[in-house]
């Protein structure tokens, strides 16, 4: 079939590949302009354009595809049978819904009618989800509204990161919009409308969400981590501390840790560390990292990158922080804190 393919985002890269390799005749990709980006502020183009023209395909952008009707008009005359669509940052005016006979296709990363909008991965950490997945839609006007053809789950783990999860629903979108492909080629497709209950709206990331408010339990804290990563952020003696891997020192979820980390994590877990205000550093665990208290048990501090340094854990950790029973995370212009 013949593709126009619409994407940004390194996420979205899988998706185009595999319909290449699929042997779809890709008659071009829509991706968001170049930004400036890295130190120099260069201009860069996005990591599907970037990948777009590696393939040697013709690319179009646009800051608002709502009031570029020169482009809406040069689409159209492309023919396209399909318009595949995985995180392209814009919503589709109905211009442009209307140009493809076998309709937009959206490769959405949730289980809809779970998690519609900007940060479904993002949200489904944050609100402990067991269970996330991939969602292949026919798109409307409506935000993530449209009847699905194909949806697959992929479980959550306790110490799974946005990172983790965007690299497994990446591949997951792949797989699935291939398969979709030969559905829509093969005759009309099933569709199952979403249900009416069980929505739930996945807002954009704000910054200030992003400062650990050490007053939420444990296991909250660690959600933000895991759902914010690699942005999580706090103050360690005036400096910005970004937080990059934690876990919850919970007796409930010792088995879990100690899946992921051994028997060393289940103990910590079953430890009865000393109390203390929430953001205190309770204790330092030899080779682990800091054991922090919080509004409601404690957390274990793995990995954490100071202002100016690389990335650390464990000991190093302890030994670049300079860190001791007693001292405090955040401080007092920390949102929440």
């Amino acid at each position: 079939m013949r593709i126009l393919f619409w994407g940004t985002p390194t996420y979205a890269v899988p998706c185009l590949d595999a319909l290449v390799t699929a042997g779809h005749g890709l008659v071009g990709v829509v991706s968001q302009p170049d930004r400036r980006r890295g130190r120099g502020g260069q201009l860069q183009p996005s990591p599907v354009k970037r990948r777009a023209m590696e393939l040697g395909l013709p690319v179009w952008t646009s800051p608002s595809l709502r009031h570029d009707t020169p482009l809406q008009q040069q689409l159209a005359t492309l023919a396209a049978d399909v318009f595949v669509v995985v995180a392209f940052g814009q919503i589709l005016p109905p211009e442009i819904l209307a140009q493809p006979r076998l309709g937009c296709w959206n490769g959405h990363g949730s289980l809809l009618p779970r998690w519609r909008g900007a940060a479904p991965i993002q949200r489904a950490l944050l609100a402990g989800d067991r269970l996330t997945g991939v969602s292949i839609m026919a798109m409307e006007e409506g935000l993530d509204t449209g009847p699905v053809l194909l949806k697959s789950g992929l479980p959550i783990a306790l110490c799974d990161n946005a990172a983790a999860m965007a690299r497994r629903l990446s591949q997951l979108t792949a797989d699935l919009m291939v398969e979709a492909m030969a559905l829509l080629a093969t005759g009309p497709a099933q569709l199952k409308p979403q249900p009416a209950t069980g929505v739930t709206m996945a807002a954009k990331v704000r910054k200030e969400e992003l400062w650990l408010p050490w007053r939420e339990p444990a296991l909250q804290l660690h959600r933000r981590v895991m759902g914010f990563y690699p942005r999580a952020m706090t103050h360690w003696q005036g400096r910005q501390l970004n937080v990059l891997t934690t876990a919850p020192l919970l007796p409930e979820r010792a088995e879990e840790l100690e899946a992921i980390g051994g028997a060393p994590m289940r103990d910590l877990s079953q430890t009865p560390w000393p109390a203390g205000q929430p953001g205190q550093v309770a204790a330092v665990a030899p080779g682990q990292g800091l054991v922090v208290a919080t509004g409601e048990g404690h957390l274990l501090l793995q990995e954490a990158q100071l202002a100016g340094k690389t990335p650390c854990r464990g000991t190093r950790l302890h030994q670049v922080l300079k860190a001791e029973a007693g001292q405090r995370l955040g401080q007092a212009q920390d949102p929440s804190t």
